[in-house]
């Protein structure tokens, strides 16, 4: 197959407000070249409405009727996605008849991992038929559904795009590993081989950014400052450190709730945030040691990034050499939603979007759903 331009379109579980939108031009195994990327803000109601709807899905968590307001809220994000794709496929002078694709990864409102006797769930809003009669273009979605009913964990699903660009960089070697830090942290790892890894290794942003919320203090801890200002409760973090999640063998998955901000119950401002931002990047540590090859540097994408106190952490209690996206050439806030691009189009090819070594899948699994 020759290579496409595809649309990625992404928004994370910290609700920052933004959807991530990208162009990418690829087969689905090789990236040719990157086209322009995108913040298309959420209006206000919007925002309101799915934190609503995330409240929504923790009540239900999966027992009985989907609550009303999941209809309404996919509605809104789907025509809001929609608008954030035209005026994207705009700027860059394409018409949506040049478009092959477009990858709608969708809102995740709720994700349960599977357990021994017991798959796992995943719910992501998102009307990708909808999505494919506003733009006219066909669609991907529902990346996850397949991968979970097979008993995979349904996450995370970038390590086969995070693997195109290690390759795009040469880093074929097994001493780079990539870090995505949204809401949860993941982790991928390959050695230039056969053997590609990834898995969640902990929380990320979000409880940081719960914790600020809850204080009235903002919406995150920006730039780190109150971490760098705080001390870390160093006996409270031996005791968190010892969660059992952190020392399972993967694949594993998290939710965006199964670390919440309560682990700095009781610590001031200054004090939670530097604890908590040392719990994310201790349990990165703990996850790259179950690493076939403890990596010598980690490529950080994601909003993480942006926190020179996570950055500064990683070093001193991951021990590794972190460094941001762009200091490989990546561009880090575009990469989740230049993933769901790619994958869209090995969806289109019905190629796998998830392996037995990423998601626990029984077997390379094609997954996602076309509107077309």
């Amino acid at each position: 197959m020759q290579p496409i331009w595809a649309v990625g379109l992404m928004t994370g579980t910290v609700l920052d407000g933004n959807i991530d939108v990208a162009l990418l031009r690829t087969d689905g195994e090789n990236i040719e070249a990157f086209g322009p990327y995108t913040l298309s803000p959420y209006p206000q109601w919007i925002r309101d409405l799915l934190e609503r709807t995330l409240t929504a899905a923790r009540q239900w968590n999966f027992d009985g009727p989907e609550p009303a307001i999941f209809a309404e809220a996919e509605q809104a994000l789907t025509r809001a996605q929609s608008e954030a794709v035209r005026q994207l496929a705009a700027s860059a002078g394409l018409g949506l008849g040049e478009i092959g694709i477009v990858g709608f990864h969708g809102q995740s409102v709720l994700h349960r991992a599977p357990q021994p006797g017991r798959i796992g769930a995943t719910r992501q809003l998102g009307d990708g038929w909808l999505m494919h009669r506003l733009l006219g273009a066909p669609v991907a979605y529902d990346f996850r559904s397949a991968d979970v009913r097979s008993g995979g964990q349904g996450a995370p699903l970038a390590a086969l795009y995070h693997q195109a660009l290690l390759r795009r960089i040469g880093a074929d070697d097994g001493r780079t590993a990539v870090l995505n830090l949204g809401g949860v942290a993941n982790v991928t790892w390959w050695d230039g081989g056969e053997l590609l890894l990834a898995f969640d290794a902990g929380p990320a942003n979000a409880p940081i950014n719960d914790f600020i919320r809850g204080l009235g203090l903002g919406e995150m801890d920006r730039d780190g400052t109150l971490a760098l200002q705080g001390q870390v409760d160093e006996d409270r973090l031996v005791r968190l450190l010892q969660h059992p999640y952190l020392a399972a063998p993967f694949p594993k998955s998290l939710d965006r709730f199964d670390f919440s901000s309560s682990m700095a119950d009781g610590l001031g401002p200054a004090d939670g945030a530097a604890t908590l931002t040392a719990f994310t990047t201790s349990a990165v540590g703990k996850a790259l040691d179950l690493l076939p090859r403890h990596p010598e540097r980690l490529v950080v994408c994601g909003g993480g990034r942006h926190n020179p106190a996570i950055m500064t952490m990683l070093g001193q209690r991951a021990g590794v050499d972190a460094v941001p996206a762009e200091a490989v050439g990546w561009r880090g806030d575009a990469i989740e939603a230049e993933c769901f691009a790619f994958l869209a189009v090995r969806v289109l090819r019905g190629l796998p979007i998830s392996l037995p070594t990423t998601t626990g899948a029984p077997r390379p699994l094609t997954g996602g759903v076309l509107a077309m």
